[in-house]
């Protein structure tokens, strides 16, 4: 056929436009044989490469999983929480890694740039918006998943521990109790959440009020940079050593291990779980009452709520406190007598118990189930999150209940601040929202099916929930919480997004400190290798921070 229409134009037997098509159908045919072909030529030239760079030590069949692997898809999606990124629509990787050393890491980035792949990073994968698995602006590209990554070394003499990415913030949690049961760590709430990728973002759990974020006691870190080299807080300096805790994963470089400060928790401490209806203005005249105490109760005190949207709409209000129950009922006697809280309300728990309770766990669970590093959350979802600095009024409370009795499958967790949070300033860490905040708020909805039709129908409820809260959030910007991705908020559409363009969803996440984070990309990073939908870009060259305010 090509011949034909090259070299006999006067005596073509078919319309010019049908021609062209079946020229162009050729042309396609052509283009996806030779992508296919170089697909296996990068295969290929990665493995090759990593085994020149590891003097052949990688197990290839228990690191090495691409789609003709019988495993690649139990693999990819093992800690995927969010399947609307693992439908036959999204780029998958052409490779996973699942690197056994330090020195696979290294030889991974030496490997990709090497050879022009790019390169993905992932070490628990809740990531809600799949930037750690999946990818929207290049292809091909490969995850370097962390997962074997689990070493843990706790010194309780000296307070402070090194863990590496891949281990869960549940893991770390039981290995601390194995160690002592008056020490703690204040991560996350969520324990199937892979450590590395969590404190990037910042990492809030059940001691924030009494101890900050789970980034604010970190002491020290190891990263792989963009040039393959393994460096610690010492050689990395004071500028990195700062974006990386609270900045966001995979824009600097690839954590292979925080080494955290361990904090003194009591051996008894009390849990509660106090469930209200959602009905009538003492309903809604009662979480008025929180949100004006919340952030200002004792700081061994913290006590989130959770509205649901069905079946029977219901709040929450779940309590933690550094100890024992007696003093318990004392503080909320007055500060918090509302509530109504009684000695049969509470639990006498360990903090190691409290970690599950808080993760949604039933109190009697037993602690070796952190241990399964079991998906605690699951499905087609879609979140969003907020930052409360005054008090909303109790006539849009009421009004935001009712769209939630809107919802299907729809939660709205909120959860206080004040205490240590109000204490550390806006720019000692990336993650900017401290004084001032109240509360945060997380929307989130879930559905079963992949189908359009069911996506549509949530993330119009939550867009609209979303839109109604925009009076009483933060404002200029109004703020969101990075670890939380949303998508909505602006992205990278392409490789080489502006500072401007960036900037749309940097400052929502970071405030002010985008600035910064973006002058340290643009020195350890300026080629950005390390990149996804919302990385932090480096600036062009001759392009300095002080045209971009």
């Amino acid at each position: 056929m090509i011949q034909t229409l090259s070299s006999k134009p006067t005596r073509i037997a078919m319309s010019y436009p049908r021609a062209f098509a079946v020229f162009i159908f050729i042309i396609l045919q052509s283009s996806l044989f030779a992508g296919i072909s170089a697909s296996k030529s990068l295969e290929q030239s990665f493995i090759h490469c990593l085994n020149l760079n590891t003097n052949n030590s990688i197990p290839l069949s228990e690191t090495i999983f691409t789609p003709k692997n019988d495993l690649y898809s139990s693999v990819l999606s093992s800690t995927v929480v969010n399947f609307r990124y693992l439908l036959p629509s999204v780029q998958k990787p052409l490779i996973i890694f699942r690197p056994v050393e330090y020195s696979h890491v290294q030889a991974a980035v030496i490997c990709a740039k090497q050879i022009g792949i790019h390169l993905r990073i992932r070490s628990g994968g809740h990531d809600y918006e799949g930037v750690s698995y999946a990818s929207r602006i290049e292809y091909p590209f490969i995850i370097v998943d962390l997962v074997n990554l689990r070493s843990v070394s706790i010194d309780v003499e000296s307070e402070s521990a090194w863990v590496d990415s891949g281990l869960t913030i549940g893991e770390f949690y039981y290995k601390i109790a194995e160690k002592s049961k008056v020490h703690g760590f204040p991560g996350g709430m969520v324990t199937s959440v892979g450590i590395g990728g969590l404190i990037t973002g910042g990492a809030y759990g059940g001691m924030l009020r009494k101890y900050g974020l789970g980034a604010d006691n970190v002491l020290d870190a190891r990263i792989v940079d963009a040039n393959g080299r393994v460096l610690d807080r010492e050689t990395m300096g004071e500028d990195l050593f700062w974006a990386i805790r609270g900045g966001g994963g995979g824009s600097f470089g690839i954590i292979l291990a925080w080494k955290v400060k361990l904090v003194p928790v009591p051996e008894i401490a009390t849990y509660f779980s106090v469930e209200k209806s959602i009905k009538n203005d003492q309903d809604a005249s009662l979480y008025n009452t929180w949100q004006h105490v919340a952030d200002k109760l004792d700081e061994n005190l913290m006590i989130k709520a959770t509205m649901v949207s069905s079946p029977n709409p219901s709040i929450t209000y779940e309590g933690f406190f550094l100890g024992k129950p007696d003093e318990l009922l004392e503080k909320m006697g007055t500060s918090f007598p509302e509530l109504g809280l009684l000695r049969n309300d509470c639990r006498d728990v360990s903090w190691i118990q409290s970690v599950l309770c808080l993760s949604g766990y039933p109190i009697e669970t037993s602690t070796e189930v952190l241990l399964e590093r079991k998906l605690v959350i699951t499905g087609y979802m879609k979140a969003k999150s907020d930052f409360v600095r005054d008090p909303i009024p109790e006539t849009a409370i009421k009004q935001m209940w009712e769209k939630l009795k809107k919802g299907t499958d729809a939660v709205i967790r909120v959860t206080p601040y004040g205490g240590k949070m109000s204490r550390i300033s806006e720019s000692a860490l990336p993650f900017p929202h401290r004084n001032g905040t109240i509360y945060m708020v997380q929307y989130y909805t879930s559905w079963e099916y992949g189908e359009s039709s069911e996506e549509e129908t949530h993330m119009e409820w939550i867009r609209k929930m979303y839109a109604f809260m925009t009076p009483y959030v933060s404002k200029n910007p109004r703020t969101a919480y990075g670890n939380y991705r949303d998508f909505d908020l602006g992205m990278n559409d392409r490789v080489d997004t502006s500072f401007e363009e960036a900037s749309v969803w940097g400052y929502k996440y970071f405030k002010g400190n985008f600035h910064r984070l973006v002058k340290v990309k643009t020195e350890v990073d300026p080629d950005n290798f390390f990149r996804h939908e919302q990385s932090i870009p480096p600036l062009p060259l001759g392009f300095g921070l002080a045209n971009s305010s």
